[in-house]
């Protein structure tokens, strides 16, 4: 599970100070994929990496009782001189994993041929992508973090391959996803909230929060 108690974040900008969270609470338990609606600049990559406690919050506290992926398209921790071989088998050791294991199935799933064996601040945009998406199917997480913000893949090849795995991953896997369609989250979501201006709004049903989100958005 991942639980957020009274849970308040922001930053300080030229515009003055911006609200992401205001003494928030809410919890994530596992079997039960939340989707998040957030208006574009409503501070949803920030909430996404305070799940991954890539980010910490200003006042109360973050829960973890599972296994919680890094944000989908997140490359920190990826060394950009090192291949992605090298960089596979290093994050196995991280994660306790068999690196044989790492290293084989991230170049099933990339398909980047020699590449792969090349540094990875050599690679594209898309080849970046898909090696970070790899390495996030290959640990196999309890709850999987998506961000619509972070960038995706476009090879058609690489997305068939881990769209399977990822479908299979969620028979027994959890996903959060944040996004501001809801098309997206009908993909991988019954339950949804709406966060705007720091409130964050949880309903039981996607369609329920499909209701206040396309409100907010008239009369905002």
């Amino acid at each position: 599970m991942i639980e957020f108690r009274n849970v308040s974040k922001s930053f300080r900008t030229s515009q003055g100070r911006k609200v992401i969270l205001d003494r928030a609470s809410f919890r994530v338990d596992l079997g039960n994929s939340l989707g998040i609606l957030a208006p574009n600049g409503t501070g949803k990559t920030t909430l996404i990496n305070m799940m991954a406690g890539l980010e910490k919050p200003d006042e109360g506290a973050i829960a973890r009782g599972a296994r919680i992926s890094f944000p989908l398209g997140y490359m920190g921790g990826i060394v950009n001189r090192l291949s992605a071989m090298e960089n596979a088998r290093y994050i196995a050791r991280l994660y306790g994993k068999d690196p044989d294991y790492l290293e084989a199935f991230c170049r099933w799933m990339c398909g980047l041929d020699e590449y792969f064996d090349m540094p990875v601040g050599t690679y594209s945009t898309g080849m970046r992508s898909r090696f970070s998406f790899s390495l996030i199917l290959a640990l196999d997480f309890d709850i999987y973090l998506i961000d619509e913000g972070m960038p995706a893949a476009t090879d058609a090849e690489f997305n068939m391959k881990a769209g399977s795995v990822l479908r299979d991953r969620l028979k027994t896997a959890t996903v959060v996803v944040v996004s501001h369609q809801a098309e997206t989250l009908e993909k991988f979501c019954r339950s949804a909230a709406v966060l705007r201006n720091g409130q964050l709004y949880m309903f039981d049903t996607l369609e329920e929060a499909k209701e206040l989100y396309d409100y907010q958005a008239k009369v905002a």
